[in-house]
């Protein structure tokens, strides 16, 4: 039964890719656009999820998840998608503000790893972290992303690449 519908399904939805995994371990990357996009959605709703929170250690817990997801998302994008990006589209000012956004994210990110919560202006600085980052994800959503899409870049490779380093950071980090 199961070979039927494998069989079936590809044939009756030939555009649609949602649950068919090609891929030789099981999993098929997303395209760069996607990957990062998802990243975005899962930080907003971390912010979401923030701002419903009155305990400070489910606070703490929470603001260490947002910085660790932004630290990793930040340093893919660096290493990874901007340079490649910067190579194909033709909008070094907007790749420049980007690099100035996430330079202003570390920063508030580094203070709010300096504090804990309750302490004053924690949750400010979480705060005012989810509106720069709302920003950020808004220009490169309606203005970055589109340029990629556009160019000659090879969005399915370059989502491979940044999902395996992502795996490695968050390696790195213990989860």
């Amino acid at each position: 039964m199961s070979a039927t519908e494998t069989q079936s399904k590809p044939s009756s939805k030939s555009g649609s890719k949602a649950g068919h995994k090609t891929a030789p371990d099981g999993a098929k990357p997303a395209d760069a656009i996607k990957l990062l996009k998802g990243d975005h959605k899962e930080v907003k709703g971390y912010f979401a999820d923030y701002e419903k929170l009155k305990d400070d250690a489910e606070k703490q817990a929470l603001a260490d998840k947002i910085c660790l997801a932004l630290t990793v998302h930040a340093q893919i994008e660096e290493e990874i998608y901007y340079p490649a990006a910067r190579a194909e589209i033709d909008d070094d000012d907007l790749l420049d503000e980007a690099e100035v956004e996430h330079a202003s994210a570390k920063q508030l990110i580094a203070e709010i790893r300096a504090m804990k919560a309750g302490d004053r202006l924690f949750d400010a600085k979480v705060t005012v972290l989810g509106e720069y980052i709302n920003h950020h994800v808004e220009e490169e959503e309606s203005e970055m992303f589109p340029e990629s899409r556009e160019s000659d870049l090879d969005l399915k490779a370059l989502g491979a690449e940044l999902a395996k380093r992502k795996a490695e950071l968050m390696a790195e980090a213990g989860l």
